[in-house]
């Protein structure tokens, strides 16, 4: 066996190498993303929990560290000539590039709106104590203690 033979040999192992390692890690990213049910529904009691929850469904960290190895490997193949046809791998790198880059900023946005509702409810609970009329000092005090007009009031109605 001539040299460049069992070079051709080695490198078009390791060509198939270098895909499988970019097909495992797009595989790995897909799997990381957030499922589908876990970013429509919820039972969080209120909005804030329900926030909350979806801003740690949408935490994409692992599937871009996976889509990043991919990308590498990607490109190490690429350099080195050694995909026959890698449309397929460029397209699926693209396709989740994007559904990483719109989950991240869903989750932005998520966290934004997060932090909002806390102070909006506080704003809202405070114009509605506003609104509420504030007992005024004769009703306060007409349900402490009998006047003594009222029992003698009372007094009269008895003998009569």
């Amino acid at each position: 066996m001539s040299q460049s033979t069992f070079d051709d040999e080695l490198f078009g192992e390791a060509a198939s190498e270098v895909r499988e390692n970019v097909e495992e890690h797009l595989d790995a990213a897909r799997e990381e993303l957030p499922a589908v049910e876990a970013v429509w529904e919820s039972d969080a009691d209120n909005t804030l929990g329900t926030l909350n929850a979806l801003r740690s469904a949408l935490d994409v960290a692992d599937a871009a560290d996976h889509l990043r190895d991919a990308k590498k490997w990607f490109a190490m193949g690429e350099r080195a000539d050694a995909f026959d046809d890698a449309d397929d791998l460029e397209a699926e790198i693209a396709a989740l590039d994007s559904a990483i880059e719109d989950v991240e900023a869903a989750r932005e946005q998520v966290g934004e709106l997060a932090s909002t509702v806390p102070s909006l409810k506080s704003a809202l609970e405070d114009l509605q104590a506003d609104d509420e009329p504030e007992p005024a000092a004769d009703d306060a005090d007409a349900g402490d203690e009998p006047d003594a007009t009222d029992g003698e009031a009372d007094e009269a109605d008895a003998e009569a």
